[in-house]
C-alpha cells in the first residue's frame, strides 16, 4: 500500500490518508481481509502524528470499509460490498449532478441529454 501526504495541500492529513485508502479499496487495490499497516508504522512512515493516523483509521472503520481486531491490527472489512457500493453509488449521483448542470448551462433540453445518455450507455454494451 503507498499513501502519501502533502503539508501544504490545505486539505487534513487524517482526510488525506483516509480518502487514499478509502480509493484503494475501491479500486481493488486493497482486497478483503488485507491487513493494514499498524498505526504507529503508518505515522512513522509518514512522519505524522499517530493520533492523526488512528482518526483516518476510526473514519475508514465508521464508514464500514476498515475493521480494527484488537491485537492483531486493523483489515479492509469482508462485508463491505454493501459499503462500497453504496459509496460508489454517492460518487456517482454526484458526478450526474454535475453533468446535469453543465448540460443545462449549454442548452441541453432533458430529452437531449436523455438521448446522449442512452446512446453513450448504449456504446458501453457493444
Amino acid at each position: 500500500m503507498h499513501l502519501s501526504v502533502s503539508l501544504t495541500s490545505g486539505e487534513p492529513i487524517y482526510l488525506q490518508i483516509k480518502e487514499q485508502i478509502k480509493n484503494q479499496i475501491l479500486t481493488g487495490q486493497l482486497h478483503e481481509g488485507e491487513l493494514l499497516p499498524s498505526i504507529r508504522n503508518l505515522a512513522q512512515n509518514l512522519k505524522i502524528s499517530v493520533i492523526t493516523t488512528k482518526r483516518a483509521y476510526d473514519e475508514l472503520e465508521q464508514d464500514g470499509l476498515v475493521t480494527s481486531v484488537s491485537g492483531k491490527g486493523t483489515f479492509v472489512s469482508g462485508g463491505n460490498k454493501e459499503s462500497i457500493r453504496e459509496i460508489k453509488y454517492r460518487a456517482l449521483e454526484d458526478q450526474v449532478r454535475l453533468t446535469i448542470k453543465e448540460s443545462r448551462s449549454i442548452g441541453l433540453t432533458k430529452r437531449e441529454f436523455l438521448n446522449l445518455v442512452t446512446i453513450l450507455y448504449g456504446e458501453e454494451n457493444e
